[in-house]
């Protein structure tokens, strides 16, 4: 099989005579090689990770979606990579899968995962039960935060609203539930300094998603205010001085277990909770493993999406995925400056006139940050 090196484009449906409309399905269709040996495991992870179902040996389908089309990309880049070959076609059908047929396996593959899920909180929930023989309260809230990141990574592969989540979040109700604590990054030797980037040209690939616009703002945000962006299908057509980002073999891309976000943040040292908390979104929201069970990650993923299908023109969804970035980021720098305990009232002490007169401070000399200089007469 040829490698192929096409670019994925849209396919018109046609209408059947009955005038009802067709679904549109994007298939996967992969070879491995037999080195590396832990390919087949890691690409066969990955499409459960995504929800996507087997209709032949080594042909996979998802809901025709941007991202789903984003995912299928990505895993598609990563298996070339490693000397496979992948190729992704949209379809209108199916070979002998009928539509419905299809939606249903959709919805049984999620409603069996609901199942198995439920059955295991409903054993937690069992041995709490138990007078003298339940788990302590850590551990308790630890399994719960599992138990929610699992419901989460369903939830967004469930794409045809199948049976069994409401049992589930029952079941989590009667667990404390905590937010997920944001575990460490992999670790990144290497590091830059802004200064060897900055005038420089930074490419990436076609159609920008949520990891190319958020790390395309963060560049312009904290490494180069006047960074240029343009588009290749790959690193070997950059020109000389470009900076590749989020594509395979490109510089700055997705290392060990984290997205090209949060390489760009940890490599250039950045350091703002807002970054922090933005970089989980985007890790959410990209590698879809509920790592960080960010809440926003849904609601930015459906914005991205509607971006996407609004404009077909790359360089200005860039430019509106930064906008939208940095619109995200001030309201969470915001939020962090705003955050924290508030003072608490002191009681009043009697004091003498002489050191009343020498403690008083004018409204005026009070400036912005809060904080007295004392009045010069």
């Amino acid at each position: 099989m040829a490698k192929s090196t096409r670019q994925l484009t849209p396919v018109v449906a046609p209408q059947p005579a009955t005038g009802r409309a067709t679904r549109a399905w994007l298939l996967f269709v992969s070879q491995l090689p037999a080195s590396p040996s832990n390919l087949r495991v890691r690409t066969w992870r990955r499409l459960q990770q995504l929800g996507a179902i087997p209709v032949k040996q080594a042909v996979y389908v998802l809901p025709d979606k941007p991202s789903a089309r984003e995912d299928f990309e990505w895993l598609k880049t990563a298996v070339i990579g490693n000397g496979g070959d992948a190729t992704i076609f949209a379809a209108t059908s199916v070979d002998a899968w009928a539509d419905d047929a299809l939606v249903e396996e959709f919805r049984a593959a999620r409603q069996g995962a609901y199942a198995a899920l439920a059955e295991d909180v409903e054993a937690v929930l069992a041995r709490v039960a138990r007078p003298g023989r339940g788990r302590r309260a850590p551990s308790v809230d630890r399994l719960a935060r599992g138990f929610s990141d699992r419901l989460t990574a369903l939830e967004r592969i469930d794409f045809f609203g199948s049976a069994g989540r409401d049992r589930v979040v029952t079941l989590l109700r009667r667990l404390e539930g905590h937010k997920t604590a944001r575990p460490p990054t992999a670790a990144i030797e290497t590091s830059a300094t802004t200064a060897d980037y900055v005038g420089r040209a930074w490419v990436t690939r076609p159609r920008p998603g949520v990891d190319r616009m958020s790390s395309a703002w963060l560049i312009r945000r904290f490494i180069d205010p006047q960074a240029r962006f343009d588009f290749a299908p790959d690193v070997s057509t950059l020109t000389d001085g470009a900076v590749a980002f989020d594509m395979f073999g490109a510089e700055f891309s997705h290392r060990g277990d984290g997205c090209t976000f949060e390489t760009l943040r940890d490599v250039f040292a950045i350091q703002d909770p807002a970054v922090d908390q933005l970089a989980a979104i985007v890790h959410d929201l990209d590698l879809k493993d509920g790592r960080f069970g960010a809440p926003e990650a849904a609601t930015l993923g459906t914005v991205i999406d509607g971006m996407q299908l609004a404009t077909d023109d790359d360089r200005r969804l860039l430019e509106h995925g930064i906008s939208l970035f940095d619109s995200l980021y001030r309201a969470f720098a915001q939020t962090t400056r705003t955050a924290g305990p508030r003072p608490v009232a002191r009681t009043k002490e009697r004091r003498s006139p002489t050191s009343a007169r020498r403690a008083r401070v004018t409204a005026s000399s009070i400036p912005a940050d809060g904080r007295a200089r004392r009045s010069r007469r």
